[in-house]
C-alpha cells in the first residue's frame, strides 16, 4: 500500500462525509486494481523512425510514400486542407470529422522533388516530404510555415499501442493559440500542455492546466501566414511549446517548436493555411457547422447550485421583474433532482415543475436542466434498470460493469461511444421536455468519478464500443462528452423537430460545436479567474467552438461588488451570458451588491438586449463560416505583431471592439486599436489605428469601440430591428451583414448585405441584392457624424 494514498484516503473520509468519503476510497482502489489487471504492462519497447523513402504511389490529391519502416499517406482535400497519416493511417474513422472526409483535390499531384524527396503542390500550399520523412508546409510563394521532423514511435515488444512523438518547427516570430480551453491563454506561452480532459476537482484560475476541454488543435500566427494544425488522436498526450526568438545567439533566429506526444492512436494530422478567417472556414467545413442556439439562449441566463425549491426560483424571477431587469432563462442544478439522480425531480421541493416552466415561459423565460452522465447504481432507479436491461453501461476488461462515485453515490456510466446507447439515452430527454425544460446543461462528463486519490475518472482499462471497433478508456476518455452531446442533440431534433436544440457541455472535443457550446466550468472567484474567463472563450473560438462563456462572478466564494460588476460587464459581450455559483458561494443576483452595482448592471443588461439581433447575426455567420463571435484583435491583421500579444481585449464580430476591465481599482485603461478608424461608442470620439489609446473606464461601463463603416443590427426602442451605422471616414466605404432570425426553428434565414459610403456629411446606406441595390428595409440610425453628446442623423 502506498502511504501517501492511505493518507489521502483518511482525508477523503474526513472531508466528504463518512459515507461518500468511504465510497471515494473504495472507488480509487477499485480503479487501481482494474487497471493493474486490465492494462498490459508496457515492458520493453522498440524505438522506430520511418527510415528512407523507397517508393511512391500517386493517387487522387496526393498519394502514398513508402519508407523502410513506415508508410505515409498524404492527400490535399477539396476544401484546401491537407491530410497526412503515418503507418498508412487514413482520415477515417474520426470523431472530429463531420460526415465523410472531403473529396481529394484532383489538381493536387504527388511529384518527385529534389534530393530524393517528394512534394504535393496545391493552390494554397506546397507540401514537401524529404527522403527521411520530414514534412515541410510552404506558402504558394515558397515561404516555410512549418517543418515536421520525421516522427518517432516506441512499440511495446509484447504488442500493444505505440507511443509516438512529432516535433515541429515554426518561424521565430510565430505565436501559438488554441489547444481547447486553456486558462493561461489566449496566447500560449512556453510550457507543456496536457491533452486529457480533466475535472480539476476545485475552482480553477489562470494557469491551471489541464481543464475540461483539451483539443490537439493549434492555430499558429506568423508574419508569413496563419495555419491550423490538428493531430487527430483522442489518446492522452502532451504538447510542449517553445516560442522562437529573433536574433538569438550570434544574430541567428531561434525557431519556435511544438512537440506533440501521444500514448497511442494513429499519427495523423490536418493542416489548413490562409487568413484566420479562411483557416477557420476550412476547419468548420471539416468538423461541422456550429449549432445555432435558439434566440433566447443569446440573452441573459441565471443559474445557481442551490435553487432548492420552486418558491426560491419564483422569488429570484420576481426580483428581476420587479427591478425591470431582462432575464431569458433560469437553470436548475443537481439539487432539483430526487437524491441527485439524473432524469428525476424532487417532488417535495418542485411539486408542480411543469406549471413553473409554463409560468416562466409566459414571461419569456425558459427553464434549463442540468444533466449528468452518472447513473445511480441502485435497483428501482428507472434509468439504472433500463440501462442494465439494455447493456448500456461501461464494463471493465473482465466484463463487469464499472462502478464509480458521483453525486448520487455509487454510479455507473453509459457508453456513449455506442450508437444504440446514444439512442437510448437521447430518448430519456423526453422526460425533461414533459417537465417543461427548454435547454440542457451537461456537467461532470469528462467523465468525472470521485476518487480519494489518483485520477477522478473511469479506469483506463474500461472497455468501450468506439462505434463497434472496440477499445478502452484511454482512447474513449476525451470523446466521451462529445458523444454524450451528440446523443442529446440528435434526440432533441427528433423529439422537438420544430425547435433548435440548446445543449451546452462542460467537456468535449474537436467537433463539439456541431451539437452546441460550452462554458468555463468552475472558474475561481477572483481577478485571475476573470482574466481566465476571457482567455477560455478566445481559445475555444479559435478551435471551432464559437458559443461559450464563464460563470459570471466566479463559481466559488463571494466576489466584491467591483469584481462582480466587471465580470458582469464582460459577460454581457460574450456569447453565453450566465451568472452561476456553487452551493456555498455568495449570491449572484445584481441587487445583492448595492444600488450602484444594480444600476450599472442594468445598463449592461439593456445593452445586451439591444445587441441581440447582432448576436443572432453572429450565430448564423458562425454556422456558415466557422468564424467565432469573439475574436482576437489580430483576426483581420495577423501580420501586426503587437496585436498577437494583446489578450485583454477582443473583437465581437467585425463591428465592435470590447476592452473589459480585468484588474481592481481601474477607471482608465489602455486599449490597442487595429488599423482603421474606431469610434468610442460612449463618447463618439474617433481614433485612427493602429495605435494605443488611453480611455476612461468608470465603474458604469467598459470601453467599447465601433469600426467606422460598420452596420450593426440592434433592437430599437419598440423592439423592432434597426440598423446602427457608424460613419466611414471621409472618402471611405463600409458595410456589413445582417441575418434576421426567423424564429427558433430550422427555416433558413436570408442574409442581408449592406454597403455604406460617405459623401461629405452624408452617409449612404444601401442594401445589395441580386437585382441591384435598394433602400434598407429597416430604420437606419447613423452615428459618428455629430459632435460627442449630440445625436447624429444620417440619410439612408
Amino acid at each position: 500500500m502506498d502511504g501517501r494514498d492511505l493518507v489521502r484516503s483518511v482525508k477523503a473520509v474526513g472531508s466528504a462525509g463518512v459515507a461518500q468519503g468511504l465510497r471515494t476510497v473504495r472507488a480509487a482502489w477499485r480503479r487501481r486494481r482494474a487497471d493493474a489487471a486490465g492494462l498490459p504492462s508496457r515492458g520493453a519497447e522498440r524505438a522506430r523512425v520511418p527510415g528512407s523513402v523507397r517508393g511512391a504511389e500517386p493517387g487522387p490529391g496526393g498519394g502514398v510514400l513508402r519508407f523502410d519502416r513506415s508508410e505515409l499517406r498524404i492527400v490535399v482535400a477539396g476544401n484546401g486542407s491537407v491530410f497526412w497519416g503515418w503507418d498508412g493511417a487514413g482520415p477515417e474513422p474520426s470523431y472530429a470529422l463531420a460526415g465523410s472526409c472531403p473529396e481529394p483535390d484532383p489538381r493536387a499531384q504527388l511529384e518527385p522533388d529534389t534530393d530524393g524527396g517528394w512534394r504535393v503542390v496545391s493552390e494554397r500550399m506546397t507540401v514537401g516530404v524529404s527522403r527521411h520523412g520530414a514534412i515541410e508546409v510552404c506558402t504558394p510563394g515558397g515561404v516555410t510555415l512549418r517543418r515536421d521532423h520525421p516522427p518517432r514511435w516506441w512499440e511495446p515488444v509484447g504488442g500493444g499501442p505505440a507511443r509516438w512523438m512529432q516535433r515541429s518547427e515554426v518561424a521565430a516570430d510565430a505565436r501559438f493559440f488554441g489547444l481547447g480551453g486553456r486558462a493561461s491563454g489566449p496566447r500560449l506561452r512556453d510550457g507543456t500542455y496536457r491533452l486529457w480532459n480533466t475535472d480539476p476537482g476545485r475552482a480553477f484560475a489562470a494557469g491551471d492546466d489541464p481543464l475540461y476541454i483539451t483539443m490537439p488543435v493549434q492555430m499558429i500566427v506568423a508574419d508569413a501566414g496563419t495555419h491550423l494544425v490538428f493531430h487527430d488522436t483522442s489518446w492522452d498526450g502532451t504538447v510542449r511549446l517553445q516560442e522562437g526568438v529573433e536574433g538569438a545567439g550570434s544574430g541567428h533566429d531561434r525557431v519556435g517548436t511544438s512537440e506533440v506526444r501521444a500514448d497511442g492512436g494513429p499519427l495523423r494530422c490536418w493542416v489548413m493555411v490562409g487568413t484566420p478567417a479562411r483557416v477557420v472556414r476550412a476547419w468548420s467545413s471539416l468538423t461541422g457547422a456550429a449549432a445555432v442556439p435558439p434566440a433566447w439562449a443569446l440573452g441573459h441566463q441565471h443559474a445557481r447550485w442551490g435553487f432548492g425549491t420552486e418558491q426560491e426560483v419564483r422569488r429570484i424571477v420576481a426580483g428581476y421583474q420587479e427591478r425591470g431587469l431582462p432575464l431569458d432563462a433560469v437553470h436548475l442544478d443537481i439539487d432539483h433532482y430526487d437524491g441527485h439522480q439524473v432524469f428525476t425531480v424532487d417532488e417535495d421541493r418542485f411539486p408542480k415543475l411543469p406549471q413553473l416552466a409554463e409560468d416562466l415561459r409566459a414571461d419569456g423565460i425558459r427553464l434549463v436542466s442540468i444533466v449528468d452522465p452518472a447513473v445511480r447504481a441502485a435497483p428501482g432507479n428507472a434509468v439504472y434498470d433500463a440501462g442494465t436491461a439494455g447493456d448500456a453501461f461501461v464494463r471493465d476488461a473482465s466484463g463487469r460493469v464499472v462502478r464509480g462515485v458521483a453525486w448520487p453515490g455509487e454510479a455507473v456510466f453509459p457508453d456513449f461511444t455506442h450508437a444504440r446507447v446514444r439512442e437510448w439515452w437521447g430518448g430519456l430527454y423526453e422526460e425533461r421536455l414533459t417537465r417543461g425544460f427548454a435547454g440542457f446543461w451537461h456537467d461532470m462528463n469528462e467523465p468525472t468519478s470521485f476518487a480519494a486519490f489518483g485520477e477522478s475518472t473511469l479506469p483506463r482499462s474500461a472497455r468501450h464500443s468506439l462505434e463497434g471497433r472496440g477499445g478502452d478508456h484511454r482512447e474513449a476518455h476525451n470523446v466521451y462528452a462529445l458523444c454524450m452531446a451528440r446523443a442529446a442533440y440528435e434526440a432533441l431534433r427528433t423529439l422537438e423537430p420544430g425547435r433548435r436544440p440548446f445543449v451546452f457541455s462542460r467537456s468535449g472535443w474537436a467537433g463539439m460545436q456541431r451539437y452546441g457550446g460550452t462554458w468555463s466550468g468552475d472558474v475561481a472567484t477572483g481577478w485571475p479567474g476573470l482574466r481566465a474567463s476571457l482567455a477560455l472563450v478566445l481559445g475555444l473560438g479559435l478551435c471551432g467552438v464559437p458559443y461559450s462563456g464563464p460563470d459570471v462572478g466566479g463559481f466559488d466564494g463571494s466576489p466584491s461588488p467591483e469584481l462582480y460588476l466587471r465580470w458582469f460587464q464582460l459577460g454581457a459581450y460574450l456569447p453565453l451570458f450566465r451568472t452561476h455559483a456553487s452551493l456555498r458561494a455568495g449570491r449572484r443576483e445584481p441587487w445583492e451588491f448595492g444600488a450602484d452595482v444594480l444600476e450599472h448592471a442594468r445598463v449592461a443588461l439593456l445593452e445586451r438586449r439591444r445587441l441581440l439581433p447582432y448576436f443572432l447575426t453572429l450565430a448564423h455567420v458562425a454556422r456558415r463560416t466557422g468564424a467565432p463571435y469573439v475574436r482576437p484583435l489580430w483576426w483581420s491583421a495577423p501580420e501586426e505583431r503587437a496585436l498577437r500579444d494583446c489578450g485583454d481585449a477582443f473583437l465581437l464580430g467585425d463591428c465592435l471592439l470590447v476592452a473589459p476591465v480585468l484588474a481592481p481599482g481601474v477607471d482608465r485603461r489602455a486599449v490597442r486599436l487595429p488599423r482603421g478608424r474606431w469610434y468610442d461608442t460612449a463618447t463618439g470620439r474617433a481614433y485612427e489605428g493602429p495605435t494605443q489609446v488611453l480611455v476612461e473606464a468608470p465603474l458604469s461601463r467598459i470601453p467599447v469601440f465601433a469600426r467606422a463603416g460598420a452596420v450593426i443590427p440592434v433592437r430599437g426602442p419598440e423592439g423592432d430591428l434597426e440598423l446602427e451605422v457608424w460613419a466611414p471616414a471621409p472618402g471611405r466605404f463600409g458595410g456589413g451583414l445582417v441575418v434576421v432570425d426567423v424564429g427558433d426553428g430550422w427555416d433558413e434565414p436570408e442574409v442581408e448585405r449592406y454597403a455604406v459610403r460617405r459623401e461629405g456629411r452624408r452617409v449612404i446606406v444601401e442594401r445589395e441584392g441580386e437585382d441591384g441595390v435598394g433602400e434598407p428595409p429597416h430604420p437606419v440610425r447613423v452615428r459618428g457624424l455629430a459632435p460627442a453628446g449630440r445625436r447624429a442623423v444620417g440619410t439612408p
